[in-house]
């Protein structure tokens, strides 16, 4: 039996509030996360994106404060990036519609003068990255003392993005006495401590097993040569626009979503197309979220500095131009579709230097993701020389990760020529200068016709 978000006694503010914003039904991790959450105990969730992990924290806290009360922040949200920040942001506005409550977003990249003013001004509830959060308080204007709930959200990105040191320092200065909430995709032994020092007999939950694809995400992976061939493979795939409503293609690198954005613009023109990546400026970035949630874009190319930041429920599409190297991310990729029970697609371009992590991807999601073959009419491109020295490097570098002792195919042919060069000089010594012109394959004959 579907359970309703009347069934958590919220109140009608906030009922209101969920229904204006087209939801019914609860997701499983606001299930079981929204009791215990309500009820004051600590919790920690494991819940991969898409889950709808952030409305099950955020309306319990809204429940919680009611109203707007005094003049400092009784609920501080942590976030890694400036992206989830305004996203989570978003949400308290949404569903606090119907209340007084003060949110504030404190996130870098801009200058702290507005972002402080507003603090001053009241608030009830702090998004915080955690740098941004501690250089306002180091500079005496955030009181930690009326501090009632601490969420800590995205705690694998925030360890891998090597925020501990951060985090430590705001549990420092918040009060002891207080609830406390961790949410995190994956459960690795660096959350896992976090969560030993963090949480208080906390109420552990996990809807689905760790790392693992959402069930309404279809997954498909081609098998292409080189770069070139993967954009003639995307261009075909994108002639069945008809099938694709919204769509996000992934990049691993600013210099690659550029290169994708610039084709894709040739195709469909600028107004169809936004590119989001970290030498974006901040500006610039809010507005291609904005402009693709709002569908005033179709398509929208990232690096993985967006993979967690992006909260759009509709998204047909993912396509993984490369495949990640954080085996994780793509998990959090392809969680941008297939979110809220409805379905979507997930494709992914692998070529021979890729092959490598789609392994250790499938072995992180204990599943085989299905081969799809290149349609006919896409051409195959001739891998470039240098391209196939780069993959070639490539797979050298991931075999010695899975074998100390391989040597590699360039170690390979560096040692046949030393080979070479040290059996030559041991038969100089042994027979003379002649015996070694010989073994080298130049007589001293033919060294006097020269």
């Amino acid at each position: 039996m579907a359970v309703t978000f009347e069934d958590f006694k919220f109140n009608r503010q906030i009922l209101n509030a969920i229904a204006d914003a087209g939801y019914t039904e609860a997701t499983p991790i606001q299930q079981k996360a929204i009791p215990p959450i309500l009820n004051g105990q600590d919790v920690m969730g494991i819940a991969q994106t898409g889950t709808g992990k952030t409305a099950a924290y955020v309306l319990p806290i809204i429940m919680k404060l009611k109203y707007a009360q005094g003049e400092h922040a009784r609920a501080l949200i942590i976030s890694p990036t400036r992206e989830l920040a305004m996203q989570i942001e978003e949400n308290i506005r949404a569903f606090a519609a119907y209340t007084d409550l003060r949110v504030v977003l404190l996130y870098g990249g801009l200058g702290p003068k507005t972002q402080i003013e507003q603090v001053k001004k009241g608030v009830d509830i702090i998004v915080a990255t955690p740098g941004r959060f501690m250089d306002i308080y180091l500079a005496g204007h955030i009181m930690t003392k009326p501090l009632q709930v601490l969420v800590l959200d995205e705690a694998d990105k925030m360890m891998d993005m090597g925020f501990m040191p951060q985090i430590n320092r705001i549990l420092e200065v918040v009060p002891v006495k207080r609830q406390n909430l961790l949410f995190s995709a994956t459960m690795s032994e660096k959350v896992h401590q976090l969560s030993a020092n963090f949480l208080e007999f906390p109420t552990v939950i996990e809807v689905t097993p760790q790392a693992t694809p959402a069930q309404t995400v279809n997954q498909h992976l081609y098998h292409v040569p080189n770069i070139k061939t993967k954009i003639n493979l995307l261009k075909k795939l994108l002639d069945n626009e008809g099938e694709i409503t919204k769509l996000i293609v992934f990049c691993k690198t600013r210099a690659v979503a550029e290169d994708v954005f610039k084709f894709l613009t040739r195709k469909f023109g600028e107004e169809e197309v936004k590119v989001l990546h970290a030498n974006k400026g901040q500006n610039t970035r809010i507005n291609s979220i904005n402009s693709f949630k709002n569908d005033d874009v179709k398509i929208l190319v990232a690096t993985d500095v967006a993979s967690r930041g992006i909260d759009v429920s509709d998204v047909s599409h993912v396509i993984n131009f490369d495949v990640p190297v954080v085996y994780e991310d793509y998990v959090h990729r392809i969680g941008r579709t297939g979110r809220a029970l409805q379905s979507g697609e997930a494709i992914t371009f692998a070529t021979p230097s890729e092959e490598y992590y789609i392994r250790k991807i499938e072995k992180l999601i204990k599943q085989t993701i299905p081969v799809e073959n290149i349609p006919d009419d896409v051409f195959i491109e001739e891998t470039p020389y240098e391209e196939r020295q780069d993959q070639a490097r490539e797979i050298d570098t991931q075999k010695r990760k899975e074998d100390p002792d391989f040597k590699g195919a360039f170690h390979e042919k560096k040692s046949l020529n030393q080979r070479k060069k040290f059996d030559a000089n041991k038969d100089k010594a042994k027979y003379g200068s002649k015996a070694a012109r010989q073994g080298s394959g130049r007589s001293s004959k033919s060294k006097k016709r020269h």
